[in-house]
């Protein structure tokens, strides 16, 4: 047995996890897996990452995980604690090791360096250019590998970075605050606030562990929205952005108006005036200019395109309902969350999702994966979206989906 912090777990023969397409979760890849949540916050826009180092008689002797980016990697920290004790050992990784250089030398090299014998993979690297280059690199030294362990929740950890990898956008996250009969204000637009404490809090954490923050220009005029973290601890401001087809958000707005070190980001389109984007720029936002789609409005495929360029991972889209209608119809969304509130508003207040709505059940947009808690006074329902991804962007280079 062996005791790491508050973990106990037995470690069984590393035989036993080197057989191919095993799909075994191992108590040392869960280790892993429990160091690589450690970066939730900081690691972006890299992927994260936990690593354990085992020596030759399977005593735990190293672990790692990774902080930021351009620091050094998990393995690099799992190897520098286990330091010779490595020789003959093995390593757990929650992802493959690089095989490139990017700010930080190979992985792949100070594994070998170091004389590790076996090394057991969660997650292939999911650039489908760069996959399987650092296993190919390790299994040319002679070292054996192993890919599989604990696969699906080394995915379901990175999803942001998978996705920004292979569909070359970022993770979409919708979430909506709304009364028990489904409004999210009263037809007068007052919406603050229809849930409670814990669930305000919650909308906190979700924004510290989102890249970005989107709103659409009427919730700016109806909420007037600072758009920061403000819940406990340490944690970083995502970047705010903000679709505005004709250039109606002003210049006093508070996204403007609050200090924070996430720059404002205003996606318009080229109906807005020069003389309101100079009072934009003027007032300390950036503006960025796209072509509007087939309804005359900001073309969000190229909205994400743009953020995915500024290497960000993930956008909580936080309203209003024609913007959440928007990614709904476009098959650009991937997460909702429903923070309910046990109260009636009624009449003809809006909804979570506005636009022309459906005509036929089937044509109806479903969720999976469905947890529904209670949450102090309110209930969340959580859940991800069944759609195929309708986005494409044929201009994506090797180095885009690699951590650096």
């Amino acid at each position: 047995m062996i005791a790491v912090g508050l973990y106990v777990f037995s470690i069984p023969r590393l035989g036993d996890f080197f057989m191919e397409g095993n799909q075994l979760d191992s108590p040392v890849m869960q280790r892993a897996l429990r160091l690589a949540r450690r970066g939730r916050y900081t690691a972006s826009p890299n992927p994260m990452v936990g690593a354990v180092v085992l020596d030759r008689e399977g005593h735990l002797v190293g672990e790692g995980y990774h902080k930021q980016a351009g620091g050094p990697h998990a393995e690099i920290f799992a190897l520098n604690q286990a330091q010779e004790k490595a020789q003959g050992g093995s390593l757990y990784v929650t992802l493959e090791p690089c095989n490139h250089t990017g700010r930080t030398p190979p992985c792949t090299d100070a594994i070998i360096a170091a004389g590790i014998r076996h090394v057991v993979i969660a997650l292939r690297d999911p650039n489908p250019q760069v996959k399987g280059g650092g296993v190919e690199r390790l299994q040319n030294a002679g070292i054996t590998v192993e890919v599989g362990d604990s696969e699906e929740k080394a995915r379901q950890l990175n999803h942001a970075f998978i996705t920004w990898s292979t569909k070359h956008r970022p993770w979409v996250t919708l979430k909506s605050a709304m009364s028990l009969d489904g409004k999210v204000a009263t037809k007068t637009g007052d919406s603050r606030y229809i849930t409670h404490a814990r669930a305000l809090a919650a909308v906190h954490e979700l924004r510290r562990l989102h890249d970005a923050i989107l709103v659409g220009v009427e919730t700016v005029l109806a909420d007037d929205p600072s758009l920061t973290y403000r819940g406990p601890g340490k944690g970083r401001d995502p970047i705010r952005v903000v679709v505005d087809t004709k250039g109606r958000t002003p210049p006093t707005a508070r996204v403007f108006q609050t200090p924070s070190a996430a720059p404002a980001l205003v996606f318009t389109t080229s109906q807005s005036s020069a003389n309101w984007q100079r009072d934009i720029f003027s007032a300390g936002g950036e503006v960025i200019e796209v072509p509007a789609n087939s309804s005359g409005t900001v073309s969000l495929p190229d909205v994400l395109r743009e953020l995915a360029s500024r290497h960000v991972l993930s956008v909580l889209v936080e309203g209003g309902p024609r913007i959440h209608a928007s990614f709904v119809t476009g098959n650009w969304a991937d997460e909702w969350y429903s923070f309910i509130s046990p109260i009636i508003i009624g009449g003809s207040a809006p909804t979570p999702v506005m636009g022309d709505g459906i005509t036929r059940l089937r044509e109806a947009y479903s969720l999976d994966n469905l947890d529904v808690h209670k949450l102090g006074e309110d209930v969340v329902i959580h859940g991800l979206f069944v759609q195929e991804d309708a986005f494409h962007d044929p201009v994506h280079t090797k180095e885009e989906g690699t951590h650096v």
